[in-house]
């Protein structure tokens, strides 16, 4: 392994770009940079409004001549959870199969598409069957809902099936990388190959997270890698079984690191976490540094926010260990427990698992709680955490906290000292990022899936009724514009080199001021 202690990471963070706005204007992974803030401070001429355009008679095909501000739209297909990225030229968003015409593939698949960044045009498609374990596992339709990351010219992305994929950034342009049986690995289990083509995707190699850690995913497999270094860190989205009480692997590592460059594990979480799952792990980790430290941090499955340390140590059997270094009950007690029994996970004054992304922002950590949608609204929290502790530091370690927020799926986004959040419920909240002060609600009228933008002083959030709403970064409310999509929007909005890119359930759209 070639990293050998944090400073080394820290290095590489710094030489990669990895850090706030290093990128620059690509957004090549969830939450733009490794600390995972939804936020492009250096984005400029952003739209107030523009508006979707109306569908060719009988298609869902959108008419360009009746839309404005808007630069193309792809057509994604009867659902879209994946959240675009954008890099090197090239955009990459996770969705369904549904109305691809491609004759190989009939019915569900999940899929990758890479697309060019100016036209939309199709660049390949990663296309990866059904696990084949029943919606408890692999919910119908669902697609690819982790977000790729990019690190030069390779894209890493977790798929349906449980698997860790590292895919080559130009496809099979330059010739098959990597692993060579791409036919296979698109075929249904037990199906021949299919036939490779040149639009498809180059996989260098793949993790199964089921057959190497026995892991059981719930509904979906969903966490959105983070690079750091010669590592790549993701959560296994390990969870209950169809009854919803019973956990079929305890011991399953909740969050590991494979070697960026073959796959091999290299360290796993040795906290337990799986043994205390509500539902489902679905959060993605986030990276920071603390007193030129490294710390993996990480949104629980109980509801506890966790610090890592990235580099992994080897335990007495020689398995990599990723060591704890401290934990956070982002719950309060009173949703725990009640005249001394505790309160039922699935009732709405009941304590949550962290599903958002834990955000490290100018040396805090920012992190609510929430629930599946399908347990409908309930009691949330938003908690502004110290990260310089170790070891249990829910009573000595918090700058502040917000129970007046419900459930929630949304992870952070902040800018010039306010910190800006939905809720399951469909509010948007601008708090002070020091202080917690809450400085306004609005009611977005519709459930709230994704996580707000913010970018050129403006604050971008969609809801699953389909409204965009626009708002001025600032502690004072002023609603800048509201466009009607015409699907429901459970994305989040991402902006690079001046265009917005919004996926609804059908269309990804490229936005632009023109």
């Amino acid at each position: 392994m070639k990293i050998k202690h944090s400073m080394t990471i820290a290095a590489c963070v710094a030489i990669a770009g990895l850090s706030a706005g290093g990128y620059g204007a690509d957004w090549p992974q969830w939450g733009r940079t490794v600390n995972k803030n939804m936020a492009a401070p250096d984005e400029k001429n952003l739209p107030t409004s523009f508006d979707p355009g109306k569908f060719k008679d009988g298609t869902e095909i959108v008419d360009m001549a009746t839309t404005k501000n808007i630069r193309w739209v792809a057509k994604m297909g009867s659902l879209t959870y994946g959240n675009p990225t954008v890099a090197n030229g090239r955009v990459y968003v996770g969705t369904n199969n549904d109305g691809r015409g491609d004759d190989r593939f009939k019915g569900d698949y999940s899929i990758l598409r890479c697309l060019d960044e100016k036209t939309g045009k199709e660049i390949w498609t990663l296309t990866v069957p059904k696990l084949g374990a029943g919606k408890v596992s692999d919910w119908e339709y669902l697609g690819i809902a982790s977000s790729a990351a990019i690190d030069g010219d390779r894209v890493y992305i977790v798929t349906n099936k449980c698997q860790v994929l590292c895919l080559d950034a130009n496809g099979l342009a330059n010739g098959n990388q990597g692993e060579q049986d791409e036919g296979q690995q698109m075929a249904e289990p037990g199906a021949p190959a299919v036939e490779v083509k040149p639009n498809d995707a180059d996989i260098i190699w793949h993790y199964d997270m089921r057959d190497e850690l026995g892991v059981f995913p719930h509904n979906i497999t969903s966490s959105s890698p983070l690079v750091i270094g010669d590592l790549v860190y993701v959560s296994t989205s390990n969870g209950v079984d169809w009854s919803h009480t019973n956990i079929p692997n305890p011991k399953a590592p909740c969050l590991i690191a494979l070697d960026k460059n073959t796959g091999e594990l290299k360290g796993e979480e040795a906290s337990g976490l799986s043994q205390r799952i509500f539902h489902g792990d679905w959060t993605s980790p986030c990276y920071g540094e603390v007193n030129g430290k490294g710390l993996i941090l990480y949104g629980g499955p109980d509801g506890v926010c966790y610090a890592f340390d990235p580099i992994p140590v080897k335990d007495a059997d020689g398995y990599g260990i990723l060591k704890e270094v401290w934990r956070y009950d982002c719950n309060p007690p009173e949703y725990r427990m009640k005249d001394g029994k505790p309160i039922k996970y699935t009732k709405p004054d009941g304590p949550s698992e962290i599903i958002s992304t834990p955000v490290f922002h100018d040396g805090k950590v920012y992190v609510g709680i929430g629930q599946d949608p399908e347990h409908g609204e309930g009691d949330g929290n938003f908690t502004c955490i110290d990260p310089t502790g170790t070891g249990d530091v829910t009573k000595t370690k918090k700058y502040w906290s917000f129970k007046g927020i419900n459930r929630s799926l949304s992870t952070p986004a902040i800018a010039d000292g306010l910190v800006f959040m939905g809720d399951f419920s469909g509010f948007v909240y601008c708090f002070d990022a020091s202080t917690g002060e809450l400085y306004w609600k609005h009611d977005s009228l519709s459930h709230i899936w994704g996580s707000a933008l913010v970018a050129d002083g403006k604050v971008y959030i969609g809801n699953e009724d389909g409204d965009v709403l626009i708002f001025a970064a600032s502690k004072d409310k002023k609603e800048l514009g509201r466009v009607t999509m015409p699907d429901p929007v459970y994305s989040t909005p991402i902006c690079a080199n001046g265009v917005i890119y919004l996926a609804t359930s059908t269309q990804l759209y490229a936005i632009e001021s023109k």
